[in-house]
This record gives structure tokens, C-alpha cells and sequence, in this order.
């Protein structure tokens, strides 16, 4: 795997930052960059992540997410870096 791009965003609550950090650690995904903002009562962030490290495909990972959302009552998504790259080139 490469770079990715997660976006979080749900309704603004405590430990929304350390739920979604504890979940990278534990499957070794490095954060780069992080940038986080209210928007009235949501809160949103973007990570810059290196899954270099990660043991898990690219597709366990998108499942991990999409199972962690439910439970968080989040909406996690991960998009490999190289689309934004590739946005910017067109």
C-alpha cells in the first residue's frame, strides 16, 4: 500500500481523535499529517497516513474501517493519496 487520504466526519464528541488514532496504531499505519475542524456540531479531520507497515491488504483495511465506522457512529474512509496526485495533474 501507499499513501492514503482517511476523512473522518460525525457529530463532534469527546475521544473522536483517539478512537480513530488507537485504530491506526494497532495496525501500524503511520499518521503524516492530520488537520481536524468543527463545523458547527460535526467534526471532521483529514489524515495524510503511510500504510507501509500495515500487514493487512488494502481491502481489510477499507473493512476495518467500514465496521469501525458502525461502531463509532462515524463515517471513516481512506482514498489512496496517489487520486488526489492525480486530480491536481488533469
Amino acid at each position: 500500500m501507499n499513501n492514503s487520504v482517511i476523512t473522518v466526519i460525525g457529530k463532534d464528541r469527546v475521544g473522536i481523535v483517539y478512537d480513530v488514532s488507537k485504530i491506526l496504531a494497532e495496525n501500524q499505519i503511520n499518521i503524516l499529517n492530520i488537520s481536524q475542524q468543527l463545523m458547527d456540531d460535526f467534526f471532521t479531520m483529514i489524515i495524510l497516513v503511510d500504510t507501509s507497515k500495515c500487514a493487512k491488504s488494502r481491502q481489510e483495511v477499507l473493512d476495518l474501517f467500514a465496521e469501525e465506522s458502525k461502531k463509532l457512529a462515524l463515517d471513516i474512509r481512506m482514498q489512496n493519496e496517489e487520486i488526489f496526485q492525480a486530480m491536481h495533474r488533469i
